[in-house]
């Protein structure tokens, strides 16, 4: 019996954390405005996609890094939020590995690695097409009052 409650609170806390983040993408003007898609998320983790456009190349021909860090704190801020409490970032930092090219698709995958009390520490690897390494981020979250779902959203 103890498996199968197991099991369903597994089920209960992916389907929530999907709510959440289906909730908080059709409010997130910048993340869909920069042409990010959420591709995966359950508790804690989040991974979003966006297409390198002409319109984000800098100076030296690759993806500007603004543009990189944006698609990595946009991840950690899917994962953090996955719970249904609302959670900002308190601090975060960027290390760039290797160019974003034009017309690659980065990918960002944040992970939870520690949450306790109103504070936790999220990893974010992001990657290109081909699957080299960008970047990495580290973020840092702090829980605030309210929820991510609406109560209005919560009743659908």
């Amino acid at each position: 019996m103890a498996d199968s409650n197991t099991a369903a609170a597994a089920l209960d806390s992916v389907a929530l954390a999907r709510r959440c983040a289906e909730s908080m993408y059709q409010r997130d003007t910048a993340t869909r405005e920069l042409g990010m898609t959420l591709k995966t998320v359950s508790p804690g983790c989040a991974v979003l996609c966006m297409p390198v456009r002409d319109d984000m190349i800098q100076g030296h021909g690759s993806c500007h890094g603004g543009f990189i860090f944006a698609l990595a704190d946009s991840a950690f801020a899917f994962a953090c939020n996955t719970y249904n409490e609302t959670t900002v970032a308190s601090g975060c930092s960027i290390e760039y590995v290797s160019p974003g090219l034009p017309g690659d698709v980065l990918t960002a995958e944040a992970r939870e690695l520690t949450r306790k009390g109103r504070t936790g520490v999220y990893d974010v690897r992001v990657t290109g097409g081909d699957g080299q390494l960008v970047a990495l981020f580290r973020g840092k979250s702090y829980r605030v009052r309210g929820q991510v779902i609406h109560d209005e959203e919560s009743q659908a």
